[in-house]
């Protein structure tokens, strides 16, 4: 399917990978609306960062996507629906579990039960590798067992077999796009990559980190926002579910002391109780298996790590950007 000029919606617009994917969406001359969390302040998120050229070209619709009234007047005359929104901090999942359900999993079904009503063209709904748990074998494919190890995790799961039924049952056209972590630009301070960065930036020598030996798959956000694009662009993703991931490996500790090493930072680090996740909800292992991304939608990440990491550190050494990281405390 060709994008350019098209009618797109992205809920969750306003959010880290929402909002570069809307930057990608404008540049490819889709006609853009983009869904954001109505606010009193008329925020939109990391939306009121983006060049006012950009910004210009995007209609911007505020609302509640848990709100299934609000979402099927977004979605009129939308021809595909991008569905980032959702909660996704895990500490913060602990002990909210009930707005996780409420947001990712209802509002996933109103996004679903919208697309059926107007016959929208595709919906690329958002999980994430947290659905698999700990790896049981490596690289993950998407025949892995879905094993969610924390109430955001579960919510995710859930909302990702709703979209899948709703395909089975009534032909929704939908494809399940599984990133693996993404980083760069913009992303939140609950992350673990702005957390090392902001630390070191802000001078500290000892870090504060949760634990240090578990792994993850590393991917950089424009990378991310491309495999959304191949997704929609495809006629082969309709029922199936897609893992992004850059097939490879690296441990926290790791990733500290290359970051450290890039910003010329000697560092020591302390693992706080506060930071680690209960044992037998941390995800030790992630590892993709990104063949299905490339055999289905001709998708492949171009940014290395390396790379992926000079951009992301370029735009943190921006005094402006650091003004919305709070480095003395533990953003949950």
């Amino acid at each position: 399917m060709e994008l350019k000029e098209r009618k797109v919606l992205v809920t969750g617009a306003g959010g880290f990978i929402g909002s570069h994917l809307v930057e990608a969406l404008v540049e490819m001359n889709c006609q853009v609306k983009a869904f954001v969390h109505y606010n009193s302040f008329n925020r939109w998120g990391w939306l009121d960062n983006l060049p006012p050229k950009t910004l210009d070209s995007v209609e911007v619709f505020t609302g509640d996507i848990r709100d299934p009234n609000g979402m099927l007047e977004a979605m009129k005359g939308a021809d595909i629906v991008f569905h980032l929104a959702a909660l996704i901090g895990i500490p913060y999942s602990y002990h909210s579990p009930d707005v996780y359900v409420d947001t990712n999993v209802k509002g996933t079904l109103n996004v679903l039960q919208a697309a059926r009503q107007l016959g929208t063209l595709k919906v690329i709904h958002t999980s994430t590798s947290e659905v698999y748990g700990t790896a049981q074998f490596v690289p993950i494919t998407e025949m892995h067992p879905v094993n969610p190890q924390s109430p955001y995790a579960a919510t995710k799961a859930g909302a990702d077999f709703l979209a899948l039924t709703f395909y089975r049952s009534f032909g929704t056209p939908v494809t399940v796009v599984r990133p693996f972590n993404t980083y760069g630009p913009r992303q939140s301070a609950r992350a673990i990559i702005p957390t090392i960065i902001t630390q070191v930036l802000a001078g500290k020598k000892n870090l504060e980190l949760g634990s240090l030996t578990p792994t993850r798959d590393l991917n950089f956000v424009r990378d991310t926002a491309a495999g959304f694009i191949k997704a929609a662009m495809s006629d082969k993703g309709n029922g199936e579910v897609v893992n992004l991931g850059s097939n490879r490996e690296i441990s926290i500790g790791d990733l500290a002391g290359k970051i450290a090493a890039m910003l010329h930072a000697e560092i020591s680090i302390t693992s706080r109780a506060e930071r680690i996740r209960p044992g037998k909800s941390e995800v030790e292992r992630l590892w993709a298996d990104n063949t299905k991304a490339k055999s289905l939608f001709g998708w492949n990440p171009v940014y290395d790590l390396d790379r992926g990491l000079e951009e992301t550190i370029r735009w943190f050494r921006d005094p402006g950007n650091m003004t919305f990281y709070k480095t003395n405390i533990y953003n949950i």
